[in-house]
């Protein structure tokens, strides 16, 4: 276990970042299934920024990495069109 002052303070703040990440990233997951699920275009088309948009927030704040997040978007824009 820490001893020091400022160690201690690390792994406070360790945990509270690791469960602030991980709420953003079950979050992108779950608009990203749900987008998946949808059969409707214009369902779709109305979800499709607000996932792009998370996926952007979450690939900013490095829980992702930017090219996954540009995979994701670049596929998901491709289910949307894809849907008639």
């Amino acid at each position: 276990m820490a001893h020091h002052k400022s160690a201690k303070k690390r792994i406070r703040q360790n945990e509270k970042r690791r469960l602030r990440n991980r709420f953003k990233k079950v979050t992108m997951r779950t608009l990203v299934k749900k987008l998946r699920s949808t059969t409707d275009k214009n369902e779709a088309q109305e979800l499709l920024p607000q996932v792009v948009s998370t996926i952007d927030k979450v690939a900013k704040s490095n829980i992702i990495h930017k090219n996954k997040a540009a995979n994701l978007k670049s596929k998901l824009s491709r289910y949307v069109n894809s849907l008639s």
